[in-house]
């Protein structure tokens, strides 16, 4: 017997326009728990717009995103990027965002002050329940930097890093959060097709093991076609096609606009 997967974030009617030009219309997309799923479609398509809208940064002009928690579905449509982060959504950008001059500890460090639950005063006398939080981070930071493959260069200034090891600490960033969805936004910009593949199957395996759901911007069609579970197609701010991976590869209104024919 197939068991029913629980919606994890729904997106409904969703329509956004700025300064009169129509970015994003009527999409629906729902997403599953423990999917892999991926957001494709031509520069341009509304992508990292409907990402924006997923993380708090912007809000839709009309139409609502529902993500669902332990305690119920909660309307993000119009919170802000720190109440949306609270309830379990992280991201990270097309260009990578770290604290360059701080070690890849601390860049980890800096984003479990989410998880912070004591306030001012506690942390100026170093009570016994700001020591038990910091002890708590501590272990969640080497735990995921053992995870992502860091623990070797933790104490390394993250712009000294390699490209491909940087584009882990964002992702390693994200992850302390302890986030029910993460989102990747091009995370192998910039690689060629070997980097993006080790690091798309490292992502995969980041998923599996930390039981969370991923959506991902890429542009890296071999890669998508052979690690998501589901594949959305924006064109012109529309949703152009969804489906598994094999639907889309043989779509031929995707083939024509974004995938293209082999000769």
């Amino acid at each position: 017997m197939k068991v029913k997967k629980v919606t994890v974030i729904d997106l409904q009617n969703v329509y956004f326009a700025y300064d009169d030009k129509v970015i994003l219309e009527d999409i629906n997309i729902p997403v599953e728990a423990g999917d892999f799923t991926a957001l494709i479609g031509p520069n341009g398509a509304g992508k990292t717009t409907l990402f924006n809208m997923l993380t708090g940064e912007s809000g839709p002009s009309s139409g609502t995103i529902t993500l669902y928690t332990a305690d119920g579905p909660v309307d993000i449509t119009k919170k802000k990027a720190y109440q949306v982060a609270k309830l379990g959504v992280a991201r990270t950008f097309q260009n990578i965002r770290l604290f360059g001059d701080l070690t890849v500890y601390d860049n980890i460090l800096t984003a479990c002050q989410k998880n912070i639950h004591y306030n001012f005063f506690q942390g100026i006398l170093h009570t016994k329940k700001c020591k038990e939080y910091e002890n708590t981070m501590v272990s969640i930071c080497n735990k995921v930097l053992d995870d992502v493959g860091l623990t070797h260069y933790k104490n390394q200034k993250a712009n000294n890093l390699p490209y491909g090891m940087q584009r882990r600490l964002e992702i390693a960033r994200a992850l302390v959060t302890n986030p029910k969805l993460l989102l990747l936004d091009e995370p192998a910009a910039g690689m060629n097709e070997e980097e993006s593949d080790s690091l798309s199957y490292f992502i995969k395996e980041i998923q599996d093991k930390n039981d969370i759901t991923v959506i991902i911007i890429d542009h890296h069609m071999d890669v998508i076609m052979k690690i998501c579970d589901r594949i959305s197609v924006l064109n012109f701010g529309t949703l152009l096609a969804e489906g598994v991976p094999k639907e889309i590869q043989s779509n031929n209104e995707v083939i024509e606009a974004y995938l293209g024919v082999d000769e």
